[in-house]
């Protein structure tokens, strides 16, 4: 098949995203299909252009096989709305351009959040008289009003009409979660029009961290026990908890170090909390690349995610998670609803209430004091994700959806 892929996100950002496109179409590319990506300059989530990249009204390049297609967009660091928000619409008739200046394809696939994103795919799809495809990696507007982004009720009925009639649309929506097609045809989309793709984990890749370097690096000893959150510090993600968890741990505990990885739009608040709070048992590493967050996962002995404690949160399964889990860490998880089964169902950590600075603390304190524990939940995590959400076997079912949603059952 001929596949374009709309994609506000893509290497080298190192953002779920990025990451789930780029993954998938690799394997799409080396299954023979002949795959082009639409995104934009990398910028994410500063808001300024990665090194080696100008933000030019075109650009090509080829990668692992995928024919990338950047485009100029407005850019912004993620924070604030008005900006963002222009950041996510100047994308729309870039892309729909780009993609009519492409040729003609089989399928177009559009994923979202950003929500304008999916708006793109459905213009192109109707501008080329070509069947698209919506991929939901999380409900929208509904994150958006989850994490106050986004207040006035007017805006938000319009924004849930619109996606609506996107999801309608659309040849087929491919949601990540199985609370997602909950959401949806409890809101009148038929379940036929549904397919389940989750996230998944590169396995090879999750093997080849190298430890010894980040533990140098950082000055770790032998004995000291590493928790990391790798990942965007974003609005959803509430780790305020972080530094409440390691100023209990500070004087009892020694021996137990905090790592943060990654940047976000509330990175500089909760670094300001660390330092309020005279922490020296918490670092902060910024942005790194994809390729650095293996061995910092490596390195790592317990591995923390979390999330805002809203009933919208629920529905989601964080990809950090299972990039854990894939690695073999055992995980110390505050998040309710599907991720919180998926892990209690895998045996791979310990699940506590969100935003709960306390029983964040004692579910790390009872695996930095048991190096068994850790080693029989990491190891039963790995198995789990192997089984259950390997990338490159979602990636082929993925394809043959998108060849049967096309070209109907049976299709070759």
């Amino acid at each position: 098949m001929r596949i374009l892929f709309l994609s506000h996100y893509f290497p080298p950002e190192v953002n779920a995203p990025a990451i789930r496109t780029f993954e998938h179409c690799r394997e799409w590319v080396r299954a023979g299909h002949d795959v082009h990506v639409v995104t934009c300059v990398p910028s994410h989530p500063r808001g300024v252009p990665f090194a080696g990249y100008r933000r030019r009204w075109y650009d090509r390049s080829l990668l692992d096989g995928i024919h990338v297609h950047r485009v100029w967009t407005y850019l912004a660091a993620n924070t604030g709305v008005f900006k963002r928000t222009l950041n996510y619409l100047s994308f729309v008739p870039t892309s729909v351009w780009r993609s009519l200046r492409l040729g003609k394809f089989d399928v177009i696939v559009a994923t979202s959040p950003q929500f304008f994103n999916a708006v793109a795919g459905r213009l192109a799809g109707a501008l080329t008289r070509t069947p698209w495809v919506f991929e939901l990696r999380d409900l929208w507007p509904e994150s958006a009003a989850a994490v106050g982004a986004v207040r006035n009720s007017w805006i938000l009925r319009l924004t849930e009409q619109l996606e609506l009639s996107l999801y309608r649309n659309a040849l087929a929506v491919v949601c990540v979660t199985r609370a997602f097609i909950d959401n949806l045809t409890g809101r009148g989309i038929p379940g036929s029009k549904i397919e389940y793709v989750p996230n998944g984990i590169d396995v090879e890749f999750w093997k080849a961290g190298d430890a010894r370097v980040v533990r140098c690096l950082h000055g770790l000893k032998h004995d000291d026990v590493l928790v990391s959150y790798i990942g965007t510090v974003g609005m959803a993600h509430g780790l305020e908890v972080l530094p409440a968890a390691a100023a209990s741990l500070q004087r009892s505990h020694p021996h137990v170090r905090f790592l943060v990885v990654g940047d976000g739009a509330e990175l500089s608040s909760v670094r300001a909390h660390a330092e309020a709070m005279r922490l020296t048992n918490v670092e902060f590493t910024g942005l790194v690349p994809h390729k650095t967050v293996r061995d910092y996962m490596a390195a790592t002995d317990i591995s923390l995610v979390v999330l805002r404690g809203s009933e919208l949160f629920k529905t989601v399964l964080p990809s950090k998670m299972l990039e854990a889990m894939g690695a073999g860490k055992p995980i110390v998880l505050g998040v309710q609803g599907e991720a919180r089964r998926i892990l209690e169902l895998s045996g791979g950590g310990i699940a506590v209430a969100p935003e709960d600075g306390a029983a964040l603390a004692s579910a790390i304190i009872e695996l930095a004091e048991n190096r068994a524990l850790r080693r029989k939940m990491g190891n039963a995590g790995r198995s789990f994700a192997i089984r259950e959400f390997n990338r490159s076997e979602w990636a082929r079912r993925y394809a043959d959806i998108l060849k049967e949603r096309v070209h109907g059952p049976g299709a070759d």
